[in-house]
């Protein structure tokens, strides 16, 4: 299982959540919203210091992560983050 952030998706969360490098992003399983993966459940971020980590990616000096407690969400699959142009938001690929 991998972590996988795009180049784009690290640019988003600079610019439009102001995340320097050393700060983390959390990646997280949220009741509701349109996930694919778990019936009724989606993925939520934010900006937050880990507590403990399930897994981890580090991109241009950004730690971004899911606690153990959300991996339950990704099935063992990977996942990746990107930057949808066209929607101009984060997107999530499992």
């Amino acid at each position: 299982m991998k972590l996988i952030v795009t180049d784009a998706a690290v640019s988003w969360f600079r610019d439009e959540m102001h995340v320097k490098d050393g700060e983390g992003v959390r990646i997280f399983a949220r009741y509701g919203g349109c996930g694919t993966v778990q019936s009724g459940f989606s993925l939520g971020i934010a900006k937050e210091h880990p507590r403990e980590i399930g897994i981890s990616a580090t991109s241009s000096g950004i730690l971004f992560f899911i606690e153990t407690d959300d991996m339950w969400y990704l099935n063992d699959s990977d996942l990746t983050v990107d930057y949808d142009r066209a929607k101009d938001e984060i997107v999530f690929h499992v």
